[in-house]
């Protein structure tokens, strides 16, 4: 499909991209080191997926105090941004763009992750949840309300998470503010009571993402930035939406427009195993699109006709591939040759080593 216009450049703000393909940030937890520093496994896997106009990583947590899984490769330690260089100037050297996912996961975390510590979170209420943990899939459990302390902390950890990532040679970075994460914990009234300035009315329970933003721009251009949201999850992750969630991401929306933002993300997190997942995402990017006014990002199931027509009616503008790139890394050319797309083996996603995660063939190789 050369005409298809997922091919074709984009160019805004900090924003300059050989393609409108984005690889989606995925959780594969694959470093295997205690210290969480990224390895020459990691470097290959995303050097193997330069093809894509913006690459943005897994989440990386900002701290020891937001780690939510196993074997995830972080970015608050030198070691860490010593990790993360080797993987930069690699698909740099292939012409690639990377931004690193900055994620905190709040109270979709356990003890067992934290050093024995309570999770922090807007309010001690229980997601009732799982996580990945060292004794496999455990049950969340009541977290620790953060106090204004912490909330300062946890803006401080963003600040430097951002710089780290500037030394480490990312091109930007995303904020994970989606899928029932810590900011994401913020907006919503069923993990959120507090009654100081961070919860209670739209305006304060939207308040932490607005101030890790302008603390951000004291120290580095938010043209740089990107914001990943989940308006639509419900039911997973521990969230669940209100009559006041609509108005929630309304405002949220609305606020973006003052910030000169690389992008925003619309994450179409979903359960469902059809497309009605990729058409709620649609529906809710037309939606956006109307007050939103930069680059818009879509993500949810869409293939290649889905992604052009996307782009075409003018919904988005990028769009982002997960687990497709899992399995081709050459989905850009797989894309321009119209050659079928390979399909994943589900139980090498999260955990293991190079089986699942660097060893499949691009359609030069017999893919």
């Amino acid at each position: 499909m050369h005409n298809n216009k997922l091919l074709e450049s984009y160019k805004k703000r900090n924003l300059d991209l050989k393609n409108r393909v984005v690889m989606a940030p995925m959780t594969r937890n694959r470093t295997r080191r205690e210290d969480r520093v990224p390895t020459e496994m990691n470097v290959k896997y995303y050097e193997q997926r330069a093809s894509a106009g913006l690459i943005i990583t897994e989440g990386t947590h900002v701290s020891a105090e937001g780690i939510g899984s196993l074997y995830v490769p972080n970015i608050y330690t030198e070691k860490q941004v010593e990790g993360w260089k080797n993987v930069t100037k690699a698909v740099h050297k292939k012409g690639g763009v990377i931004f690193a996912q900055l994620w905190h996961v709040g109270r979709l975390s356990h003890p067992n992750l934290l050093n024995g510590n309570l999770p922090l979170a807007p309010s001690a209420i229980n997601p009732n949840f799982k996580t990945y943990g060292p004794k496999d899939f455990q049950e969340t459990v009541t977290p620790k309300a953060m106090e204004q302390e912490d909330i300062e902390r946890t803006i401080r950890d963003f600040v430097q998470a951002t710089l780290n990532a500037e030394k480490a040679g990312f091109n930007g970075v995303e904020l994970h503010a989606a899928n029932g994460y810590l900011f994401h914990q913020f907006f919503m009234q069923c993990s959120n009571t507090r009654k100081d300035n961070y919860g209670g009315s739209i305006e304060n329970r939207a308040r932490f993402l607005f101030d890790v933003l302008e603390a951000i721009a004291k120290v580095y251009p938010l043209e740089k930035v990107g914001v990943r949201l989940a308006p639509d999850l419900n039911h997973t992750f521990g969230i669940i939406q209100d009559e006041n969630s609509a108005a929630t991401f309304d405002y949220i929306f609305n606020k973006l427009n003052n910030y000169p933002l690389a992008y925003v993300h619309i994450s179409g997190f979903s359960l469902d195993k059809n497309h009605k997942g990729r058409e709620q995402v649609l529906a809710t990017a037309r939606k956006y699109r109307k007050i939103y006014k930069g680059t818009l990002m879509i993500n949810k199931g869409f293939d290649a006709k889905s992604g052009h027509y996307a782009l075409e009616e003018g919904i988005a503008d990028l769009i982002s591939f997960g687990v497709p790139f899992i399995s081709n890394p050459d989905l850009v050319e797989r894309i321009r040759e119209n050659h079928p797309w390979a399909i994943p083996d589900r139980n090498t996603f999260y955990g293991g080593g190079a089986e699942g995660y660097i060893d499949y063939p691009t359609m030069k190789n017999g893919g």
